[in-house]
């Protein structure tokens, strides 16, 4: 377990999933990190797929094979000797327990009816009596183990069987599913629904008062073979769409084309282009020609946008004219040209994944967090044995030993004293006289 839980945070540090290249320039084998770490220390074992590395899923297996082999030779014994019902029929035997007592003029029923009170299981036999509650508190050990092996399958089978994949679709564009997944195992195998087709509706986007962008949506619809809407949904960061066992996230948004009109002409399409900026702000580019396009020196007007709500134009010498927004349809002149920015058409980033083993993961760590607070269910076992006029007790806990030492002084407390017939006749003249 400490090895897997160092190699899952070796995980978190390593970069997964990158290009082979990108290894070789952040871990050269002339400047090794920490004098000794190359690349090679990462490609060989796999540790640029962590979770799916043969050195990961062989040490998931073994601590599985372990929980099985103690489940097997120790929890499974202890659960069959716990359920027997054992009497003692020996007083020094039930006064060697953890606590033992004994009640003078005091009965075994009296006690045992008590004790059924405290929500104890009794048992008698003649003049023994056993009893005990909470053997959930054994049980949940083996559940807690088999939680853990469902946790490690899911994981196993996320890590071999599932698909992931990325694209960028301008607004009005489609894809096809199976198109843009790719298998992360050995187990990935395609399904029917990888046939299904994505229309993007509609792309569009919310800003704080501030002008920053708040929040991005996608209109979205699935089509099948036959070309009948399937599924329609508008998602959002954090509001993904499932259908059929494919979760398609909203995880970015970028600016496809600026749709102008040049002198009441067009409109044309020009496509924008991202340009590199310091931070994580965006920012994109495009340039309407107004010269021969096949001039060495091609001189244009220049727009510039952060987003899409407003566009910023500069001449050809580069000097700011104006911002217009594309809703507004407000003409602009540039250059002795008029110039109208009919519509800005964004572009959707989405993440698709399927991933067969999450419902096997979550069942796991359901069962993990049930059987781990049954755990705590303390397994209480008592013995008694009538010695004459005397009962004799004695019993045993497994947690919460200083509880069950304090309920069992509680509970002796209430087991009536008996009186015998001549000390009633006794006491009864006494009275008399």
């Amino acid at each position: 377990m400490c090895a897997i839980a160092a190699l899952m945070a070796l995980g978190t540090v390593i970069d997964q999933g990158e290009a082979p290249s990108y290894y070789f320039e952040k871990f050269p084998e002339d400047n090794p990190v920490f004098g000794f770490i190359t690349w090679r220390w990462i490609l060989t074992p796999g540790f640029d797929h962590m979770f799916s590395s043969p050195v990961f899923l062989g040490l998931l297996a073994l601590l599985a094979a372990s929980l099985m082999a103690c489940t097997y030779t120790t929890q499974i014994p202890i659960v069959k000797v716990a359920r027997r019902w054992s009497f003692m029929h020996s007083a020094g035997s039930i006064r060697k327990q953890e606590f033992a007592e004994s009640l003078p003029r005091a009965s075994i029923q009296d006690l045992g009816v008590i004790l059924m009170g405290y929500g104890y299981e009794v048992f008698t036999k003649g003049p023994s009596l056993y009893a005990f509650k909470g053997l959930a508190g054994r049980f949940a050990p083996i559940g807690v183990h088999i939680a853990m092996i469902f946790i490690m399958a899911g994981a196993t089978l996320s890590a071999t069987g599932s698909f992931k994949g990325s694209v960028d679709v301008p607004q009005g564009l489609n894809f096809v599913i199976g198109d843009v997944m790719k298998p992360k195992g050995v187990l990935s195998f395609a399904p029917d629904i990888f046939n299904t087709e994505v229309h993007v509706n509609r792309f569009y986007m919310e800003y704080y008062d501030s002008g920053e962008v708040s929040q991005f949506y996608s209109d979205l619809s699935l089509f099948d073979l036959d070309g009948e809407e399937v599924m329609r949904k508008t998602i959002k960061v954090n509001d993904p769409l499932r259908y059929g066992g494919v979760t398609i996230y909203q995880t970015d948004w970028g600016f496809s084309a600026l749709q102008v009109k040049k002198n009441g002409e067009g409109p044309f399409n020009l496509a924008m282009a991202p340009l590199k900026m310091n931070g994580d702000k965006k920012l994109f580019g495009t340039l309407l020609p107004l010269e021969n396009s096949g001039s060495s020196n091609v001189k244009g007007i220049s727009m510039l946008a952060r987003d899409l709500q407003s566009i910023v134009l500069y001449d050809q010498e580069g000097k700011f004219v104006g911002v217009r927004r594309p809703s507004s349809k407000l003409p602009i002149e540039i250059d002795g040209n008029e110039i109208v920015i009919e519509d800005a058409i964004g572009s959707t980033g989405l993440d698709l994944k399927t991933d067969p083993g999450v419902p096997i993961v979550y069942a796991g760590f359901g069962a993990l967090m049930l059987t781990t607070c049954i755990s705590y269910l303390s397994h209480s076992q008592i013995w008694a044995l009538q010695d004459g006029s005397t009962v004799v007790v004695g019993g045993k806990t497994n947690r919460a030993k200083l509880e069950f030492s304090a309920e069992m002084n509680r509970l002796l407390d209430k087991v009536p004293e008996l009186i015998s017939v001549n000390e009633n006749t006794v006491d009864s003249k006494q009275g008399a006289t």
